[in-house]
This record gives structure tokens, sequence and C-alpha cells, in this order.
């Protein structure tokens, strides 16, 4: 396969080959947990922190696993990465662990985590293999932050609560109300509010992509220059 640039590994990752956006996978917790920033952030860098791991892993071991085991060395990959971020985040963010629950060890079955190793960590040296989960990592948690930040605002009038479960007594305060006495929306909170918030982002995102492809196809293509042709006359003039 051709080798793609660290250009493309970036615009695929955050834009072109989003996981979450064009992919459209790992969906059951991207729309469990983001119902406030906190939450996004808090999968969002588990998840990044698996994909790289796992990226860099697959890679260093490709040559030396046979294709009848690949996808079970994957697998066991993976687990062990999402093992060290579940004891990080008991160690470190223990009522935060406690919330996003179940969808900490869901990570496992990850099919954005699993198809970068299968499609690109076994094929590419460790370095564009860890950009390449480095990328998709950064995507996906953009897609769950901005998600998380849409749902919260528009539920609950809140933004960046309960910030201090992920980093400490320094973000207690962090958290804010833009309007006072704001009804709380249950329903962007409940899992049909996150089905409607991906629903519109896909739709943005979509949008813009046609819309750049329609300025592109108006650009005038400029005429190929053709260089003047010598003939050659034999004979006599007259």
């Amino acid at each position: 396969m051709a080798t793609k640039s660290n250009a493309e590994i970036i615009r695929d990752g955050l834009w072109s080959n989003n996981p979450a956006l064009v992919q459209v996978l790992g969906l059951c917790p991207l729309l469990a947990v983001t119902s406030t920033v906190v939450n996004a952030i808090g999968l969002g860098l588990a998840t990044l922190l698996v994909l790289m791991g796992s990226n860099l892993a697959v890679s260093l071991i490709r040559n030396f696993v046979s294709d009848s085991v690949r996808l079970p060395a994957f697998v066991m990959i993976i687990a062990s990465f999402v093992t060290c971020a579940e004891l990080l985040m008991q160690a470190f963010t223990y009522e935060l662990y406690q919330i996003l629950g179940i969808f900490i060890p869901l990570i496992v079955t990850n099919c954005a985590i699993l198809g970068r190793a299968d499609a690109f960590a076994s094929k590419n040296p460790p370095l564009p293999a860890l950009l390449d989960g480095a990328m998709m990592g950064l995507g996906f948690l953009a897609v769950l932050v901005i998600l998380g930040g849409f749902r919260e605002l528009v539920g609950q009038g809140t933004l960046f609560t309960d910030m201090d479960l992920l980093l400490g007594p320094m973000a207690a305060d962090w958290g804010f109300r833009p309007l006072a006495n704001y009804p709380d929306v249950l329903f962007m909170i409940l899992p049909p509010g996150a089905f409607i918030g991906l629903g519109l982002l896909i739709a943005i995102k979509n949008g813009i992509d046609n819309r750049l492809k329609a300025r592109q196809a108006q650009v005038p293509k400029e005429p190929a220059t053709t260089g003047s042709k010598r003939v050659r006359v034999t004979g006599q003039v007259s």
C-alpha cells in the first residue's frame, strides 16, 4: 500500500476519515457518556491513550505475528492498554471513573481502535502508526467534547461543571451558567438527545465538505499549454 504523508494522516484523523463523523464507529460510549464535557474528556483521553499505545505496539510486532493469530494478538494488546487506562483512572480520577463505569472497559470492543490496528498500524512503521493513533484519538476526542458541550449547554444550561473530577481542586470553579434561570431540557441529556446532537454534527461536516467541493468545481482549470511544433518539409518549394 502507498505510504501516507504526515499531512494526510493528520487530515484523515481530524476530518476526512474521522472515526465518529465519517467511519461512525465507537458510537456506544460516544452517545452514552457525552451528557457533560467532563465525561466526554475523560472517555476521550482514555481512548486516545489506548489508540496511541495499541497502534505503536501493533506496528512493532507486525513482522513477528502470523495472520492466523493476528486479530487475537491485537485484541490482547488493546485489552492491556485499556487495563492501564482503567487503573490510572482508578488511581487519579476515581469519582470520574465511577461515573463512566462500564464504558471504560468497553473500549476494548471499540471498532475504531481494532480497525486502526488492523488497517493501518499492522502495515506501517511505528512513527506513522503512532501519529495515526494520535490523530484518530484527537478526532474522536474533539467530537466527544463538542457533543458533550452541546448537550450540557442545551440540556442543563451549564458548561464545564464538575471539572474538578478530572483536574482536581484547581478546576472546581470552572463551571458556569451562561443564562440565569435556564429551564433544563431533559430530552437533550437523555440518549435521544445524543442521537440528535451527533446527527447535527454529521450534517454540518457533510455540508462543509459539499461546499468545499462546490468551490473547487467552480475554480476554472488552466488550459494546457502546448509548445510550438516544427514541421520538416522535404523537397522543393515552388
